[in-house]
């Protein structure tokens, strides 16, 4: 799934003022994570996460593995923190 600039620039300003959902820390991502992801997505849609100091990836590294094995999308990277997305195909919270 490809975004446009339209589509991801609206996704960005729903995330703005969101908190934190997910921290990455000293173990990386694990199977844990990922499912813990799988169950964030299904539920929000657009999640937004946080690679703590301490974590072996920075969160480029991070949002790209997280988004290859969950078959989400990167709305947005900055610093720390990163946004994915993922439409719920059986009940669509966003529409885009």
């Amino acid at each position: 799934m490809l975004l446009s600039s339209s589509q991801r620039a609206k996704l960005r300003g729903l995330a703005n003022t969101m908190p934190v959902v997910l921290y990455i820390g000293k173990d990386g991502i694990n199977d844990a994570t990922i499912k813990e992801v799988y169950d964030l997505l299904n539920a929000k849609e657009l999640i937004k996460c946080a690679v703590q100091r301490n974590a072996p990836l920075s969160a480029k590294e991070a949002c790209e593995i997280i988004c290859e094995k969950q078959g989400a999308v990167p709305v947005q990277v900055i610093g720390s923190k990163f946004i994915i997305y993922r439409r719920n195909e059986k009940e669509p919270k966003i529409e885009i």
